[in-house]
Parts: C-alpha cells; structure tokens; sequence
C-alpha cells in the first residue's frame, strides 16, 4: 500500500515536469523564430556646416544612434545611403549636427532654383518679397519685427481734374481775339488768344438783389482724402536691410549690466505679398500713398470687411455734428489746430 502511494506521487512529479518542459521549449522556440529588432539605429546628420547648393556626400556627414521609436521617416538610415548622397544637393545651409531631413535636401538639377540668398528660401510658393518705406510711426513704434503679421492701410488724395488736359481743375481763363477767316478768303480760322489767367468760375443770382455775379475761386482745388484697408494678415520678413553678400549681421555679446537697447531706426520693410498685391504696393509707393500698418496677432488668420474712412463717413459713424455759425467765437481765432506745449518749468519748493 505504502509502495503504491510512492508510485504515484513519483508519476506525478514526472508528469509536472514534462508539462513545465514542453512549455518552456515552445517559449524558447517561438522567441528563437521572431526576428530581434535592433536596439539603435543609425541616422544621418551634418558632420559640419553645409552651405546652400552644396553637394551632399559622405564626407559631410555622419551617423548617431537613436531608438528605434524616435526614428522619424523622413530621416536617413544607412540602407537608405545612396538615396542622400546621389545627386543631391543642401536646399538649405545646414549647421553641423542638425539631421539630414528630406525636405532639406534637392536634387542636383534643381540647383538653379534654390541658388541665392538663403532667406529668399522662407518666401512660400506662389508668393514675392517687396520693399516699401517706412517709419517709426507706421511701424508701431517699431513694434513690428522680423515675422510680425501686419495689416496695411492706405490713405488717399483725390482731387478733380479735366479729363482733356489732365489738369487739375477749375482750368483758368483767357480771352478769344481775331476770330475769322483771313483776307484771302480762304478757309483758315484765323484766332488770337489773350491769357488772362483767373481760374474758371460759375454765374450765380444773389436772390437779395435778383443780380447774377459771376464767382471764383478764392483758392486752389482742396484734395479729398479717403483711408481704407487694403491687405490683411501680411507677413513681415524682415524689417530693415538685409546683410551685404559675403558679410554677417553683426551680433554684439550680451552685457547684464547694461540696459535694454533702443531699436535702431529704419526706413525700410519687406512684406512678403502676393504678386498682385506686389503691383499694388508698388503704386502706391510711387503715387505717394501714405502706408501704415497695424500689428496684429499671428494666431489670428480672420479677415474683415472694412468701410473707407472719410470725412463724410466720420461724420455720420460717429455723430460728429458740423458747428453752427454763431453770432460769437473764441478770442483769439483758432485756425489751425497743434499739440499743447507741456510745461517744462521746474518748480522749486
């Protein structure tokens, strides 16, 4: 009995063995089949600076190991090689140690296209980079920097001219003599002509008197001015000049001590706009326009729809009333209207 009971814990213990073998063996042998991922990958990155359209070869370049998981697709692996060094070209200086991207590099026979200054490369497809002068007023007292968004407003004159003489009017007069044909009868209009030169006026009947009286002007045609918006969310690229082929900005070091420069001053900015728009600046610089521009919050990408401003406008937009004629006025006559002087006396206790 008691060799019996043996018996069977010793079939037992067998039988737990070979369960616990056989899953271990088909474990071992399921890992064995899997094929093992690496544990880094070799990506490619700029072993020193690469100016644009250079060629892309291997002495330029040089590897790091990333995981497997930060290998992003548009990096280059060692298998892929050939497909950065053949006939390809940096669209863009590189710095040393940034990684090779697709996008950062160009075939050769596109090398024509991405020749030129290296901030000609952030002017987006479809789009042009123009120049306009400017002034610390229209800039926002300089708060329009390199990448702002900016709107651009644009304010008129408009006066009325004739459409014959192109000539701003009222045209001046001149008295008509010798009107006629010559004594030989033949069929010229002979026509002499006195300037006299006092502008162009019109008949008007003074209903006190009933008597007409013929008016001039008692001074020149007063333009018209009208202010509207005319392009919304520009792009700043770079407010003031660019640096001279073969120089660099100048970088000062930094000084803790000392205090928060002023901007420098400048009378120029570069918008990047479409080509129409393009055009139209271009017109309204040589036209005389005055342009200034408002900054506005990059986030924003909403577009409005904005009225012309002009004194009829502010008139009406604001209720603004046009002052009676009184029998009484201010001493002295107030003609112009100026910016009071501060007081800049001291006073001392």
């Amino acid at each position: 009995m008691r060799r019996g009971r043996i018996l069977i814990f010793v079939v037992l213990i067998l039988i737990i063995g070979l369960v616990v073998a056989a899953v271990a063996i088909r474990q071992f042998l399921l890992q064995a089949n899997q094929p093992q991922a690496p544990a880094f990958v070799d990506v490619y990155i700029a072993s020193q600076t690469i100016p644009q359209g250079e060629d892309i070869t291997e002495s330029v370049l040089a590897t790091v190991s990333l995981p497997p998981d930060k290998v992003a697709a548009v990096m280059f692996t060692r298998e892929e090689l050939p497909a950065l060094t053949t006939n390809k070209v940096a669209k863009y200086p590189l710095d040393a140690g940034v990684f090779i991207t697709e996008s950062m590099i160009s075939d050769k026979s596109a090398a024509v296209s991405i020749a030129g200054p290296q901030w000609a490369s952030i002017i987006p497809a479809g789009m042009t980079a123009i120049s306009i002068p400017t002034n610390r007023l229209s800039t926002v007292g300089y708060g329009v920097a390199d990448g702002a968004h900016v709107n651009v407003n644009t304010c008129f004159l408009f006066v009325d001219i004739d459409p014959a003489f192109q000539t701003i009017l009222p045209n001046l007069t001149a008295i008509l003599t010798g009107t006629g044909f010559t004594p030989d009868a033949l069929p010229v209009l002979s026509l002499g002509v006195g300037a006299a030169g006092s502008p162009q006026g019109r008949l008007e009947l003074e209903p006190s008197v009933q008597q007409p009286y013929y008016l001039i002007p008692s001074e020149a045609q007063r333009p018209r001015m009208v202010c509207q918006m005319l392009l919304q969310n520009v792009v700043v690229m770079k407010l003031g000049n660019f640096p001279l082929p073969g120089t660099a900005e100048a970088q000062p070091a930094a000084d803790p001590n000392a205090q928060a420069a002023q901007p420098p001053t400048t009378d120029l900015i570069t918008l990047i706009v479409s080509p129409q728009d393009s055009i139209t600046l271009s017109y309204l610089v040589y036209t005389n326009a005055q342009i200034m521009m408002t900054l506005r919050n990059p986030g924003d990408d909403g577009r409005q729809a904005t009225e012309a401003s002009t004194l009829q406008f502010l008139l009406s937009q604001y209720n603004i009333p046009v002052p009676a004629k009184l029998p009484y006025s201010m001493q002295p006559a107030i003609t112009t209207l100026a910016p009071p002087i501060p007081n800049t006396t001291t006073v001392t206790p």
